[in-house]
């Protein structure tokens, strides 16, 4: 399968990926004005994809990023060579007091009507400090770089991260590999150095040299600054389609575009479903009802089965559909990054498909 898409049929590395690392801090269903204790979880918008390609599907990943060396970051790296993924640091010294840091996010899990709260503490991270020249792209992309992969988390992160992103874009391009990027459109962050108008700037400025883009509905039209004929709220095929035809007009180089749909009718119970538009043709995933333990990385687990999908030639539907079981899976476990084998996926996805 080729979907309109060049991909190179092997490389040293099945996908790179650009983006922060962070440490999530997870009380469970205990909101932090009560918490006694937390669980920590290593994460990353753009690091959970390549986390779960390795550790779930087997393929060969790596990620380029900043590493504080001091023991926040000694825990996050440990957590990344668990997951099998290669790292390319740009390394930062700790001053003892102020940093530069490596960011933690607060996240509790909500339950039942109470849904999870989500804060940062994003002070002087030094993912926000890289900038263009910091890593060597040609002798990175020089080994062999199948798919590259990265986030508007981390394009939220500085007026300095898109640029790196553009320019690992543009080295990608010449050594031709897949580029992909997902939204995952983050008010907060981009308030807090330009707002809307500069999202839309920065990311519109991305996506023009994306070729597979990722993002639910509100992602889509907030991020890329799109109005909706229907409202993006509603998380519909109907709404998720028009949403789609749109952006595929404004951004004719995009050769797929992939959103999930979930309809959230408490905490815990969600409605999951997937979709992807390929050069005007349409597939949608199966349909679930989701008891969710921790919905973080649910997103990032779809991109990860739906690039696998594409990166191993599977159908277009097939595709879609391995991207949807193993986000599903995703929500039912604690953390950010997937527990689930590939034979877990397989057999989930059957049990709706057979």
């Amino acid at each position: 399968m080729t979907y309109g898409l060049n991909i190179l049929p092997t490389g040293t590395l099945d996908l790179l990926a650009l983006g922060a690392l962070v440490h999530r801090l997870d009380p469970g269903i205990v909101p932090f004005r009560k918490a006694t204790n937390f669980a920590i979880h290593v994460s990353g918008g753009e690091f959970n994809v390549a986390a779960n390609l390795s550790d779930c599907f087997g393929l060969r990943t790596g990620i380029a990023t900043a590493m504080v060396d001091y023991p926040l970051g000694d825990l996050i790296a440990e957590r990344v060579r668990a997951m099998g993924v290669r790292p390319f640091y740009k390394h930062f010294v700790h001053n003892g007091v102020t940093g530069p840091n490596m960011a933690t996010v607060y996240s509790d899990r909500g339950f039942g009507v109470r849904p999870p709260v989500v804060f940062y503490n994003r002070a002087h991270e030094a993912a926000a400090l890289l900038k263009p020249g910091d890593f060597d792209w040609a002798a990175i992309f020089g080994e062999g770089v199948r798919w590259f992969h990265s986030g508007g988390i981390f394009a939220s992160l500085s007026e300095t991260t898109g640029a790196l992103i553009l320019e690992a874009m543009q080295a990608a391009q010449a050594a031709g590999a897949i580029i992909s990027f997902d939204l995952n459109y983050r008010i907060k962050l981009w308030n807090v150095w330009g707002g809307p108008k500069q999202a839309q700037a920065v990311l519109g400025r991305i996506v023009q040299h994306v070729d597979v883009l990722v993002g639910n509905v509100k992602d889509l039209q907030l991020g890329l600054g799109i109005s909706a004929s229907q409202d993006a709220s509603q998380a519909t095929q109907d709404a998720a389609m028009a949403m789609i035809e749109k952006v595929a007009e404004q951004f004719p180089n995009l050769k797929v575009i992939a959103t999930t749909l979930r309809q959230v009718h408490s905490t815990n119970r969600h409605t999951w479903s997937a979709l992807a538009w390929f050069n005007g043709r349409v597939f949608v995933s199966p349909t679930c009802e989701l008891e969710v333990y921790d919905r973080v990385g649910g997103g990032d687990g779809f991109a990860a089965g739906f690039f696998y999908g594409l990166l191993t030639g599977e159908s277009e539907q097939e595709a879609v559909n391995l991207g949807w079981a193993h986000g599903a899976l995703l929500t039912t476990y604690p953390g950010d990054t997937t527990m689930a084998t590939l034979e877990d996926v397989r057999s989930f996805l059957h049990s709706y498909t057979s």
